[in-house]
């Protein structure tokens, strides 16, 4: 039996199967991957494809014999959906796509995904990018987020939607594009510097005060 994110696989209900869920950043996909993970999740009798809350497909039901090869089929990396790393970017279509935004919020999250995903880091992360104020990527909870308005960005850190749930604190605003990920990587190594094992970022700013790690991240 396989441990969890062994092969990317999660062990089910049935404790008999697995799901996999191919990493599609920021919830991208093109026609052809979308065809590949049909194809391998009929030739494998998957029972189900589920779009999930970090925007990847779980392909759920597969044989653990069958694994390796699915993966060789999709020709997609596997997500990193558990353990202490980044986990997942969220990201609205922005300006791309939608009317609303005010910021280009997927090409942001594809830049950061690029960067983070996977990552290792005292415990789990997750990040967000709304291209504007309604947060469609719920960067209210998310351990990063950057919510845009029309004068730049807004920095959020510390939400949590888990456990006991916490709204993300405001670290800095009217941000430039350019400045993204810099005060990005400035929050990561302050969290990296003063997380103990396993702990959030949300219980990190709130064990050592949410000023105090605020000073640290604006310090330089």
């Amino acid at each position: 039996m396989l441990k969890d994110g062994e092969k990317g696989a999660i062990l089910q209900n049935d404790k008999k199967t697995y799901a996999i869920a191919p990493h599609l950043p920021c919830g991208v996909v093109s026609p052809d991957t979308l065809r590949r993970i049909a194809d391998v999740a009929e030739k494998y009798n998957c029972a189900a494809l589920k779009v999930t809350s970090a925007a990847r497909i779980a392909m759920v039901g597969l044989k653990e014999e069958d694994i390796d090869a699915a993966w060789e089929d999709l020709g997609i990396p596997p997500g990193a959906a558990v353990g202490v790393c980044v986990r997942s970017v969220k990201a609205c279509p922005g300006t791309t796509f939608c009317r609303l935004g005010q910021q280009d919020s997927l090409n942001v999250g594809l830049e950061l995904d690029k960067k983070y995903h996977g990552r290792e880091l005292p415990g789990k992360l997750k990040f967000g990018v709304s291209g504007c104020p309604h947060q469609c990527a719920e960067t209210c909870i998310k351990d990063i987020a950057l919510v845009g308005k029309k004068k730049g960005w807004t920095l959020l850190t510390g939400g949590s939607g888990a456990g006991k749930p916490r709204l993300a604190d405001e670290i800095a605003s009217e941000l430039e594009t350019d400045q993204i990920m810099q005060m990005v990587e400035k929050v990561i190594e302050v969290y990296t510097a003063q997380a103990k094992k396993h702990e959030r970022m949300g219980k990190m700013m709130d064990r050592i005060g949410v000023d105090s790690f605020k000073q640290m991240v604006l310090a330089s």
